[in-house]
């Protein structure tokens, strides 16, 4: 079992331009916390939705089943609630619906305390345009850093 659980969403930061950060608690049964603490979990295909009584869910995040769970044993893709302050709700709520702008999770990880915490961020889709910039810059620092490590 991994002391630190750090399980990071990379296709987020590639996709969307990211303008706000918030870290969020997760409601969790006994088996979906063990699961993660083993490392078994993945966000990179997740979002954030508001539901109709305004309560912030986490979407299509996978927390396989619990090696050593039995009958009561958590389904891997259900919908997960987001513990925020009603004040970051209500202002995160705003933003989604007059801007457009998208909820994404960018890391799961367990805090000093022991809790899952999801650390998500409000993100603004980018343009193909952008996509090719981001990749244009990751390719010029390899190069830079190849050509550094030459010369020293």
């Amino acid at each position: 079992m991994q002391k630190n659980i750090n399980i990071q969403n990379k296709k987020a930061r590639f996709l969307y331009e990211i303008l706000d950060k918030y870290t969020a608690g997760i409601v969790l049964t006994g088996t979906e916390i063990k699961s993660i603490r083993s490392g078994k979990a993945s966000i990179v295909e997740s979002f954030c939705e508001f539901n109709d009584k305004g309560e912030l869910f986490a979407i299509n995040m996978t927390i396989q089943e619990y090696a050593f769970g039995n009958y009561y044993n958590h389904r891997p893709k259900a919908e997960r609630k987001l513990l925020l302050n009603k004040k970051e709700l209500k202002k995160l709520r705003k933003d989604v619906e007059a801007k457009g702008l998208a909820i994404i999770p960018l890391r799961l990880f367990i805090n000093d305390n022991g809790y899952a915490k999801l650390e998500i961020a409000l993100g603004k889709g980018k343009k193909l345009f952008d996509k090719r910039e981001t990749m244009k810059d990751r390719d010029n620092k390899r190069d830079l850093d190849r050509i550094k490590k030459i010369y020293k």
